[in-house]
């Protein structure tokens, strides 16, 4: 007498995961000096290790939390702000007003945010670096993973529109030096009451590209 194998064969239980953190993001890269400048100066990320054909940088205790190849063979994108892949890394301050302080720092070296958003949980600021990689420099509105959690599974106003409404980073900024407490600009921002003069329709990142390809063949000329 046979039996068919499925009638005695244990079904294994899946075994519980041990979670592992995330630990680092890597970008290909046609300019590793570009790109190591430009993290440092936007996220105080600094080089452990830097050559020609790659860099691996850190801002914490980690070993590297971006690594940067060149390698050989490496190629320029082709439309990337509408191409499927990542579409951002993000960094997060504990404190309204180092986020804040940090845009007026970057501001007044010449690099601006490509799009500011309050998402509810967070009002983040998205800025594109030398290879038009977005970089959100956000601040949790709740100072509390578990509350912002919290919210974002519970809230109906995350349901119906998880992006947010856009504000204006100069107008955050005079919000904050008049006296608002962060929780009051966080409100105003997210009831579009510290909105962009203009209307933002795009919510791509800019190409930079074009001109970056342009500029080589000047200089090639």
């Amino acid at each position: 007498m046979s039996h068919e194998p499925s009638q005695y064969a244990r079904v294994a239980k899946p075994r519980p995961i041990t979670v592992p953190r995330l630990h680092h993001a890597t970008f290909m890269t046609l300019d590793v000096d570009a790109m190591v400048d430009w993290y440092e100066k936007v996220c105080g990320l600094q080089p452990v290790y830097y050559s020609q054909r790659a860099a691996w940088l850190t801002n914490d205790e980690a070993n590297h939390r971006i690594a940067l190849l060149a390698l050989p063979g490496t190629k320029p994108p082709v439309d990337k702000p509408h191409t499927a892949g990542l579409h951002h890394t993000a960094f997060e301050y504990a404190d309204f007003d180092q986020w804040i302080d940090n845009y007026e720092r970057l501001r007044d070296l010449g690099i601006l945010p490509a799009l500011c958003l309050d998402h509810g949980m967070t009002m983040s600021m998205y800025y594109v670096d030398p290879d038009g990689n977005g970089v959100e420099i956000q601040v949790d509105n709740f100072r509390d993973w578990g509350k912002s959690k919290e919210w974002m599974w519970a809230s109906q106003e995350f349901a119906e529109d998880q992006i947010g409404p856009h504000f204006d980073p100069e107008k955050v900024l005079a919000a904050r030096r008049s006296g608002l407490t962060p929780d009051q600009i966080h409100e105003k921002a997210y009831a579009g009451e510290l909105g962009p003069d203009e209307e933002v329709t795009d919510m791509a990142f800019p190409d930079v590209w074009p001109a970056k390809l342009q500029q080589t063949a000047d200089a090639t000329v």
